[in-house]
């Protein structure tokens, strides 16, 4: 069989250069990078190098608890020591320089002059119009905003903004290059400091101050005040989508909005010493009275894994966003290739993480399900079962599974999975797949798992077609050459 091409999913960039190496920059360096991108950093700041190198551990553990879908291989990252070499044979360039005005469009200017003409450049500024980023740039048509948030590995939405000379097909160029490495874009309509998620953020805190500032609240009780009641809703279905539309929007603001004087957004607090200990003093209360047993960084990362998983599983907003990119990831991964195909057919290896124990420690048993799945996936994609074949053709529906557990896996523990082909006909086919732990010969785990063909469009039992058909039937009959598993067919038995 020939071998596969990696399919580079469109708008993906083929190596980015990135303007320092801060919270933002290594950020970036890391959702590049583990997007199979190549990084050129210029970050002059002492500690940017080690700091990207931390980052890209946090995000590495991040997502391969976020997805078991395999990652692409990594892009690789050169340091460099101008602006010139960051941006030498790129086809992006992001500046994450500290929010000095001056230092940006200096920063800017020399990569505008020195970067190709068809090189995309974006400033992640937390507040600056791109017009004043522009004003010192040869070439502003290709400048705009791509502010994003942290973790900016992790966190999808990416705010674009144009100045008054940004060409406007710029803007569609950008949306494409972060949807490809799983961001959801977000273009301002009109030039704006601090764009909008940042505006509503200073909103939110000036009030949260103003409580604190007055004693009505300390910074505990603002935050369970959040988390506990709408920055869930919000977070999964925004701030408007439950007034009824049009006219449940009108009713609201004609009974609600700004009818008591609450807030205090047009005024601020005086940031006084007083008021400084004060909100110190909270923040160390509400560290000591919450502690954490693992790095914050990466409670964040659990937190925001558990959540956009939890998303995905209904495919909306952030969820939609995780399930689309998943699947670009399926799609730009090399076909499983069948290099022997008279031995089982081996699955990527995985890691168990921490969401995959229970509360003692071992793999939950609903994750031996998933892993059989798992297998089962990686086979299909071995026969040619992709997205053309499920739309006009048919899948496969397991009808029954048998699993039997001989011992336990831990956290950590690496999951090798290899699967046979008991046999197969037209409309059916019995698989057995055996999960063991890296390193061990012993099994860890067997499954036994009937599929049958079904139908694209009349949801009925019936033979595979084409491709598919040839490559089960041939494995199948490669496979019947193999012994015959001990625990296949097996009946459930005291033993």
């Amino acid at each position: 069989m020939s071998q596969s091409t990696k399919v580079v999913p469109a708008g993906l960039p083929r190596a980015v250069g990135l303007l320092g190496g801060g919270v933002i920059g290594s950020g970036w360096a890391a959702r590049f990078i583990l997007n199979g991108v190549d990084v050129r950093l210029y970050g002059p700041s002492a500690g940017a190098v080690e700091r990207v190198r931390k980052v890209l551990v946090n995000a590495r553990r991040a997502y391969r608890r976020l997805t078991i879908v395999p990652l692409p291989a990594e892009g690789s990252i050169t340091v460099v020591d101008s602006v010139e070499d960051a941006v030498r044979g790129v086809d992006l360039v992001q500046e994450s320089a500290p929010e000095r005005l001056e230092l940006k469009q200096k920063l800017l200017a020399a990569a505008g002059r020195a970067a190709g003409r068809d090189v995309l450049i974006c400033s992640s500024t937390s507040g600056f119009r791109p017009t004043l980023l522009q004003a010192k740039m040869d070439h502003p048509e290709r400048l705009l905003v791509a502010h994003p948030f942290q973790p900016v590995y992790m966190l999808p939405l990416v705010e674009l903004c144009g100045g008054e000379r940004t060409a406007p097909e710029m803007l569609e160029r950008a949306a494409a290059i972060f949807r490809a490495v799983g961001m959801h874009p977000l273009v301002v309509r009109k030039e704006v400091d601090g764009f909008i998620a940042n505006r509503l953020g200073d909103a939110l805190a000036r009030e949260a101050l103003w409580l604190v500032h007055d004693d009505f609240a300390t910074l505990g009780e603002i935050d369970d005040a959040i988390r506990y009641s709408w920055g869930l809703r919000r977070a999964v279905i925004g701030a408007y989508r439950m007034v009824d539309g049009g006219a449940g929007m009108r009713q609201y603001m004609e009974q609600w909005a700004f009818k008591w004087p609450w807030s205090r957004l047009t005024d601020r607090p005086n940031i006084n010493r007083a008021f400084l200990d004060k909100t110190a003093e909270q923040a160390d209360t509400l560290v000591k009275a919450d502690p954490l047993s693992v790095p914050a960084a990466q409670k964040r990362d659990d937190l925001l894994v558990a959540v956009l998983r939890g998303l995905r599983s209904e495919r909306y907003g952030p969820g939609e966003t995780l399930a689309r990119w998943e699947q670009a990831l399926c799609d730009r991964a090399p076909q499983p290739q069948l290099t022997n195909t008279s031995t089982p057919v081996r699955t990527p290896t995985l890691t168990v993480t921490s969401d995959w124990v229970d509360r003692g420690g071992r793999l939950a048993e609903l994750r031996y399900l998933e892993l059989c799945g798992y297998a089962c996936s990686n086979l299909l994609r071995c026969i040619s079962v992709d997205d053309e074949y499920l739309r006009n053709h048919g899948y496969y529906h397991s009808v029954e599974t048998h699993l039997s557990q001989t011992g336990t896996l831990h956290i950590g523990d690496r999951i090798e999975s290899s699967t046979q082909v008991l046999n197969a006909d037209e409309n059916r086919m019995r698989l057995f797949h055996v999960l063991t732990r890296e390193g061990d010969k012993e099994p860890i785990a067997t499954g036994e798992q009937m599929l049958v063909h079904v139908e694209t469009g009349s949801g009925r039992i019936g033979p595979a077609q084409g491709e598919v058909r040839e490559r089960l039937l041939e494995l199948a009959r490669l496979h019947a050459e193999l012994p015959y598993p001990e625990r296949a067919g097996t009946s459930i038995a005291l033993r």
